[in-house]
């Protein structure tokens, strides 16, 4: 079905209101993932909170792709889908359980979203979408506000923030990787397919973790059961899905602006569900790093 281009459609200004509601779900979606995974990994490891969530939502997103029988994405897209699924999927989730085992939810946020600032910059140099100008000194504030985080994080007398917070540089790294390489594939398959398969793939890498998974499954409380199905039915299958179809109608870095609201949601639900507030320090530091984001998507 062909969408409205009128103002009283789909787009007004330039700007496709479908593709930013769909981001917003995604957005709201992936901030409560935060919460979510900080409960869920008193329970189950990294590698094992991510096969969980993968898992479910695979089932899921295959079972609505089977109902829809779309059928394969055409050729063209599996090499987008294949390193998405690894980078995205797979190894940015380990990275951000593992993380979010040493820093709490909101430190978490605010460092995993300078991702948006290296999709701009992978988005530039990998898909020719161009350079703001802004971009190194976006880069530059945003590297000065890790730096905070870090000596925030190691002033507070435990190492393994550190580390928690090296695992979150990561897991910016690998999410704005597989930003990059799941934009091409779309133009070859729908969101549908590019996401199904993509989830699907990160789950075949997170397969070494199933024995031990099976044991934490048996051996946790039901919330955090019910935790690792939440994480793999909304922020997976439903905010990936949503995401997928709002990138294919934009850019790779207008999109990833998109989630600059992210980090302050996370602070405000953890602080909610969980007691927890990053503390100013951090939060000086996590403000630099958005800061930064914000300066390199200027444009003069």
């Amino acid at each position: 079905m062909d969408l409205p281009t009128t103002p009283a459609g789909s787009r007004f200004d330039g700007l496709d209101t479908k593709a930013v509601a769909a981001a917003a779900v995604a957005v709201l979606l992936w901030a409560s993932a935060f919460v979510a995974i900080r409960t869920a990994a008193k329970h189950f490891g990294p590698g094992e909170l991510a096969l969980g969530r993968l898992v479910v939502g695979s089932v899921a997103l295959l079972a609505v792709w089977a109902l829809r029988r779309e059928g394969l994405p055409r050729r063209g897209a599996w090499p987008g889908i294949v390193v998405s699924g690894l980078l995205w999927f797979g190894l940015y989730m380990v990275a951000l359980n593992w993380g979010e085992q040493k820093v709490d939810a909101g430190t978490a946020a605010m460092v995993v979203n300078i991702g948006p600032l290296a999709i701009a910059l992978l988005g530039g140099l990998v898909l020719k979408e161009g350079f703001p100008r802004g971009l190194l000194a976006g880069m530059a504030v945003s590297f000065a506000g890790a730096v905070v985080v870090g000596v925030s994080s190691s002033g507070s007398g435990h190492g393994s923030s550190v580390l928690g917070v090296l695992l979150c540089l990561l897991a910016a790294l690998l999410y704005a990787g597989g930003v990059v390489a799941q934009k091409p594939a779309l133009r070859h398959g729908t969101a549908l397919q590019v996401t199904a398969f993509g989830c699907l793939i990160g789950t075949v890498a997170c397969l070494p973790f199933t024995p031990s998974l099976l044991h934490q499954l048996h051996r946790a409380p039901l919330s955090a059961d019910l935790d690792l199905v939440y994480l793999g039915l909304f922020p997976t299958a439903l905010a990936f899905g949503v995401w997928a179809y709002a990138l294919s109608r934009s850019t790779a870095g207008r999109m990833g602006a998109t989630t600059y609201a992210v980090p302050a949601l996370v602070v405000l639900m953890s602080w909610a569900a969980l007691g927890e507030v990053p503390g100013w320090l951090t939060l000086l530091g996590g403000c630099l790093c958005l800061g930064g984001v914000a300066l390199s998507r200027r444009r003069s």
